[in-house]
């Protein structure tokens, strides 16, 4: 018998690029609320208990409502809102955390899908501080693109109705208190909020993520090799991970470091810059904001939790 999916959500941003991913595959099925009942609480109560994994693409309270209407314990569950991304009794939906990540979100009954900005920091900057390479008390600055996909319908919509007028790039997170700074300072090991300065293009989808490091205070200052080696050793040590490490290299551009080169995919490249003269570092990670973001990490989620 084929393994039951049920979408809660499905006709959203996140949702949308689920269904699309899930089309063509023949080893499920995708159960969906009739058109008619999509707003009675008991029809998603009934789909959410019929499903052997529900994948919430709600608003956090909705998300929340979800995982209370769900009264068995078969139903497994992928949020991905931010409602559970640093709860107890939630696993972090990002299988290449660590080594064994792939194999706590295998056996997991609850996953907290990644948001889709602090995982290329989580990636870069875990590694680092695992290492000691990092102290986890270290200033850490974000600061990235992503395409206006990121915001959801309503900034969708907006972009594409003012077309050619819509900003190029416009700086948001002005209050500092972008809704993911908990879950990277959580991931990353952290122990002081990051500054988190994110911006959206005049692009759909696709995203970089850049990591400023003013490392000439530390007791032991790495160089840039060595901030490398930690990164690639740490992914060396994931089979089946889908994030890859560019080779080390001082070079002043790199027409690859394009926001839109993974889009529709899974993927996620990581880079490592070093000016050792300067003791300064850059840390970027290029992916999909809809893809590992968000949709694409919801399939590989489901499928370690399938076992497919």
């Amino acid at each position: 018998m084929k393994p039951k999916i049920f979408i809660d959500g499905e006709h959203g941003t996140t949702g949308l690029q689920i269904r699309a991913l899930l089309a063509e595959r023949g080893d499920l099925e995708i159960i969906s609320i009739p058109t008619e009942r999509r707003k009675e609480t008991a029809a998603r109560a009934e789909f959410l208990n019929a499903a052997d994994v529900a994948i919430l693409c709600l608003p956090d309270a909705a998300a929340k409502e979800s995982v209370a209407l769900i009264e068995n314990d078969t139903t497994r569950v992928i949020d991905a809102s931010t409602a559970h991304r640093v709860a107890s009794g939630w696993e972090y939906g990002f299988a290449e955390l660590d080594k064994d990540q792939a194999k706590v979100i295998a056996n997991a009954k609850r996953v907290a899908n990644p948001g889709c900005w602090p995982q290329g920091p989580i990636a870069t900057l875990r590694p680092l501080v695992a290492a000691g390479l990092l102290p986890p008390d270290f200033p850490i600055t974000v600061n990235g693109i992503s395409g206006y996909s990121g915001g959801g319908r309503p900034m969708i919509e907006d972009y594409v109705a003012k077309g050619e007028d819509a900003s190029e790039f416009q700086v948001y997170g002005l209050t500092l208190q972008h809704k993911h700074v908990p879950e990277l300072r959580t991931y990353a090991k952290l122990s002081h909020d990051p500054i988190m300065q994110p911006a959206v293009g005049n692009f759909a989808q696709g995203m970089i993520t850049v990591v400023p490091l003013q490392l000439g205070g530390l007791g032991h200052v790495p160089t840039g090799a060595e901030l490398h080696a930690a990164i690639a050793d740490h992914f060396a040590a994931i089979k089946g991970g889908v994030v890859e490490v560019a080779p080390y290299a001082h070079v002043e551009r790199l027409p690859e470091i394009n926001p839109e080169v993974y889009n529709g995919t899974n993927r996620m490249k990581v880079y490592v810059f070093g000016n050792d003269d300067r003791a300064q570092a850059l840390l970027i990670a290029v992916y999909d904001n809809l893809g590992k973001g968000a949709s694409g990490a919801a399939v590989q989620n489901m499928d370690l939790m399938l076992g497919l």
